[in-house]
């Protein structure tokens, strides 16, 4: 059972596996462009999802993940969220992250929905870890069962390592 604030919640769509192939999404960026996966092409990707970049939790990942992996080569860390594209540039900036890959889900919540993580009571998204290589395939997962628990960083991060 998955908890937010305590709270179960009911998660819509269904969650990756190890071996499954992600979906493409369309994503708004801060910029207001629209992003795919296939903007990421031939990198590899850790998508760090967030139910809001302005909580404490969602804040300390996305600084750790970009922090201890956007330096290695040919990776990229996107981190999702269902904050409006300005409140991500915002945070990106007072965090002095101006390199950070922040994508919105926004507008019509089909991340969420594809990727088995949108709460139906709140519309935010749960909070998850995906390693993919070059080739979109998953080869890590982290789904939290309480959603107000941070990840384990340093699996992950070992996880996006072991690709290389």
């Amino acid at each position: 059972m998955t908890t937010f604030i305590g709270k179960p919640v009911t998660l819509l769509g269904s969650q990756l596996q190890v071996g499954d192939t992600a979906s493409d999404f369309k994503l708004m960026a801060t910029d207001l462009t629209q992003k795919s996966l296939g903007d990421f092409a031939g990198k590899k990707k850790v998508i760090s999802v967030v139910p809001s970049i302005d909580t404490g939790i969602c804040s300390t990942q996305t600084r750790t993940f970009n922090k201890e992996l956007s330096d290695l080569e040919n990776t990229v860390v996107i981190t999702v969220s269902v904050d409006l594209p300005f409140a991500q540039a915002r945070w990106c900036g007072a965090q002095g992250l101006e390199n950070a890959v922040m994508l919105s889900d926004f507008y019509d919540n089909s991340f969420g929905k594809a990727y088995g993580v949108l709460m139906e009571e709140w519309h935010f998204l749960a909070r998850a870890v995906l390693v993919l290589d070059e080739n979109n395939i998953v080869t890590y997962t982290e789904y939290l069962e309480n959603i107000n628990t941070e990840p384990n960083y340093q699996v992950a991060i070992e996880a996006v390592k072991a690709l290389s």
